[in-house]
């Protein structure tokens, strides 16, 4: 059976008290912690405690592997598959397949950043998440800054309320996973 998760919000009028919550709760042990706000804040990645983005190297990645690809498919082609003899050059040569080879590495690299983030970056397809059932939490793309804290447990869920108000939250509520 699948446990049901609670999600705490707490509202925040400024952007400073909320990194500055968030900072606190983390450091006082609080695991599950996520912010929401209608532009980026400095400062809430080091305060949530996330790590540097995988994105660069999936980037790499597939750069590296379009290029290889794509040098790999021309010199096969040209060298081997189909190898014409023009004017006595040699079948393979380095310099023809540049662009072809740039040009792969580029469009698998853009690939893989789009496919990855949707897919396993962003965690799609979700079509909603749990705190979006909560009305009160449409100021969070207006003028509101909101923490979440997520837990399965029922019973530490008064606890984090009082946390939430304790670092300055105006108003903090619970929503309940639907099943």
């Amino acid at each position: 059976m699948r446990r049901m998760k609670r999600y705490v919000l707490g509202e925040f009028v400024e952007p400073e008290d909320c990194v500055a919550a968030v900072r606190k709760l983390r450091e006082s042990g609080v695991t599950g912690l996520d912010a929401y706000s209608p532009y980026p804040l400095h400062g809430i990645d080091g305060a949530l405690g996330l790590p540097r983005s995988k994105v660069p190297l999936v980037a790499l990645t597939g750069g590296l592997l379009g290029a290889l690809g794509g040098y790999s498919m021309q010199a096969w082609m040209n060298g081997v598959n189909f190898a014409i003899n023009v004017g006595n050059r040699p079948p393979h040569g380095f310099w023809t397949n540049i662009p072809i080879t740039f040009e792969s590495g580029v469009l698998l690299s853009v690939l893989s950043i789009f496919f990855g983030s949707i897919f396993y970056f962003f965690g799609l397809p979700r079509p909603y998440h749990p705190v979006f059932e909560s009305e009160q939490f449409r100021t969070a793309s207006l003028d509101a800054f909101w923490v979440s804290i997520e837990t399965e447990e029922e019973e530490p869920v008064p606890g984090l309320e009082k946390r939430l108000r304790e670092t300055g939250a105006r108003r903090v509520h619970t929503v309940t996973e639907a099943a």
